[in-house]
């Protein structure tokens, strides 16, 4: 037997259940679950505001722990038991589908995102298929190696695949769950950081996590007036989940300037045309990452001593680490600790 946190009905209280420990098929492996960051996006599984959700619901997708056991087929591929691995929002792919035959897995189609496609990781032990494992550096803890399969990747990738080279000026707007690694990673990648956040008492903090300069969006000045006295972002990474914040920086990027949205908000952006047509800017949304992104963040992520900033609590306080994770008030990113 082995627990899970799940939730019965839709937005309700989660509950500590036992299921009997299955052996995995072909193709899978069973984790021992030693850490699972909570991400926000965990509770549009536990309110059913995706399709195809199926209570009672055991959320999760910031998974990091070591192989149990092995299904059919994975230890050809390399896998042994007591590897050390993480699975993120990317938990396999169909392998069939129009993007998965371009390679273009991590927007798959049939996507199976842990606590989605089948039981998260606010559990004990996990079932993922071998696609979705990512190989955890020594240099990294479980408690880090969870976020980075979700958060870490999503700001990792917005980054290096943005139209930012070193030396440019590139912004990163919000320094909470996200933000505050994309701000590492933007000035480990060698762009002119710039850290923008509401209130003058964090410019300290951005400074410590490495930005060169910090604006204070409700200072007088405005963020895109800023930006612009130094010349424009060539890239504003809005890790933000609030749209009328967003909407406000467009205009402080340059000439070519790129807007890469990660953070989620259903709200409306109040971007015109003509913001976007006369500079020749570009807005893009950015997904997570594969399992091989997520290795590429890790390693990155030891490579250059960069961690999230988290709080841990075991399984039983669940509620408690999943409050604290709406309400704002837990360091950047909420961990839970099973074993």
């Amino acid at each position: 037997m082995y627990r899970v946190a799940q939730v019965g009905n839709v937005g309700g209280e989660f509950e500590i259940a036992e299921r009997e420990v299955q052996q995995p098929g072909p193709g899978h492996v069973r984790i021992a679950v030693e850490a699972c960051g909570i991400c926000h996006s965990d509770d549009l599984f536990v309110h059913a505001a995706v399709p195809g959700i199926e209570f009672p619901v055991v959320p999760g997708h910031e998974i990091a722990g070591r192989i149990d056991e092995l299904g059919d087929g994975t230890g050809e591929k390399g896998w042994q038991v007591g590897d050390r691995v993480a699975v993120g929002w990317f938990g396999g792919s169909c392998g069939h589908c129009t993007p998965c035959r371009q390679g273009d897995f991590i927007v798959c189609q049939n996507l199976k995102v842990p606590g989605w496609a089948y039981d998260g990781g606010f559990a004990e032990t996990v079932t993922a298929p071998a696609d979705a494992l990512a190989r955890v550096p020594d240099a990294l803890s479980a408690a880090d190696a969870g976020p980075m399969a979700c958060a870490g990747v999503t700001v990792f990738n917005g980054l290096r695949r943005s139209a930012g080279r070193p030396g440019d000026l590139v912004a990163v707007l919000g320094i909470g769950g996200l933000g505050h690694l994309g701000v590492q990673y933007a000035a480990a990648m060698g762009f002119e950081t710039v850290a923008i956040a509401r209130g003058a008492g964090k410019a300290d903090f951005a400074k410590q996590l490495g930005a060169h300069h910090y604006i204070d969006s409700t200072g007088d000045t405005p963020a895109a007036d800023a930006l612009q006295s130094m010349g424009g972002a060539k890239v504003i990474l809005a890790t933000a989940g609030n749209s009328a914040a967003i909407t406000a920086v467009v205009d402080g990027l340059s000439h070519r300037g790129e807007l890469v949205v990660i953070g989620a908000d259903p709200e409306p952006m109040g971007i015109n045309p003509v913001q976007l047509l006369m500079s020749g800017r570009v807005v893009r949304g950015h997904p997570s990452g594969t399992a091989q992104d997520v290795v590429d963040t890790m390693e990155f992520s030891a490579l250059h001593g960069i961690r999230p900033m988290t709080e841990a609590l075991p399984l039983d306080q669940v509620n408690e680490a999943y409050q604290k994770m709406l309400s704002g008030s837990a360091r950047f990113r909420m961990v839970l600790t099973p074993r």
